[in-house]
């Protein structure tokens, strides 16, 4: 089954061709340059741009697919959750198709979505843990079967990678706010500076507004706003290993109580290296393993969306 996604739930405008566990063809559009000089997307922005770019995106997919419309055998389309105005670009893109084509179309849950990059790997069968990271989500999820979830934490305010956007933001680093802070940090000492580590008892829950506030006002009221360069690559380095170390022992306390085969990590900030290099640390000798969707498939992607309407025209 030929199955084309769609994907306008942000800032990134994608379209891909997938066939079982193969990606015959992908393309997405960034909208970084656009947004960061506001610091953040921009929705109506972000809508005009979806427009723009859908129909030249979906001609060049097919095209490197080297098929026409007439060999797609359905849509798949992220529905929600996401900016309103993105979302209905996509929609209406797909449910057009569909209806033209007089083929089924998916509309997918983005949030899930992000899990089915795991996917195109080599993955043992569930019970695993998924832990989805971005800039708007930061959700742990035990995966019983593909298609049957349980919620075992999410965030109470702020998402992670919302944080990170702020904590660069705070330190005068460009938008978007993970891969600055990652750059920034590397190489330096991350305690030198402290930043609080939340803990929520027995919850697997999260929260990042106490590490963003404290970041401001280290920068604000202890440093009077004036930071070295050293300080600036310090804070950052000490930020993201506060940032980090309530997902990685999340995840491992969640894979241990569920006896999970492995640890799914999707999403933006899935890209992370530190991250990737403090959940195998914490992994290395347990009976369950980290697993990484390729850095291209953490980010919004339509791959992910196509594969996992794919699963449940498959299922249902």
């Amino acid at each position: 089954m030929k199955v084309l996604g769609i994907e306008t739930s942000c800032d990134e405008t994608a379209v891909a061709v997938v066939e079982g566990n193969s990606i015959l063809a992908e393309r997405i559009s960034s909208q970084i340059d656009l947004h960061s000089e506001y610091g953040g997307v921009v929705p109506e922005l972000a809508s005009r741009e979806h427009l723009k770019k859908l129909n030249i995106l979906l001609q060049e997919c097919l095209s490197e697919a080297e098929l026409g419309f007439g060999d797609i055998d359905a849509v798949a389309v992220t529905a929600f959750p996401g900016l309103e105005g993105s979302l209905l670009v996509g929609l209406t893109a797909g449910r057009t198709l569909s209806f033209l084509m007089r083929i089924p179309i998916v509309e997918v849950d983005h949030v899930e979505a992000h899990m089915f990059a795991g996917r195109f790997g080599d993955m043992d069968p569930p019970p695993g843990i998924g832990l989805i990271v971005s800039g708007g989500h930061t959700r742990l999820v035990l995966i019983k079967q593909w298609g049957d979830y349980l919620t075992l934490g999410d965030t109470r305010d702020d998402a992670a990678g919302e944080a990170f956007d702020k904590a660069a933001s705070v330190l005068g680093l460009p938008y978007p706010g993970g891969p600055a802070i990652e750059k920034e940090a590397a190489g330096t000492d991350p305690g030198v500076f402290k930043f609080p580590v939340s803990r929520l008892g027995d919850s697997f829950d999260f929260s990042y507004s106490g590490l963003k506030t404290s970041v401001l006002y280290k920068v604000r009221y202890d440093l009077n706003e004036k930071v070295s360069e050293a300080q600036r690559r310090q804070i950052a380095a000490a930020f993201q290993e506060a940032a980090v170390t309530p997902l990685v022992k999340n995840a491992v306390r969640a894979a241990e109580k569920y006896s999970a085969r492995w640890i799914l990590v999707c999403g933006g900030v899935a890209s992370n290296g530190r991250l990737r290099e403090k959940l195998r640390d914490e992994t290395e000798g347990k009976p369950f393993k980290a697993v990484f969707p390729p850095r291209r498939l953490c980010t919004d992607n339509a791959s992910m969306v196509a594969s996992c309407g794919e699963f449940y025209l498959n299922n249902t």
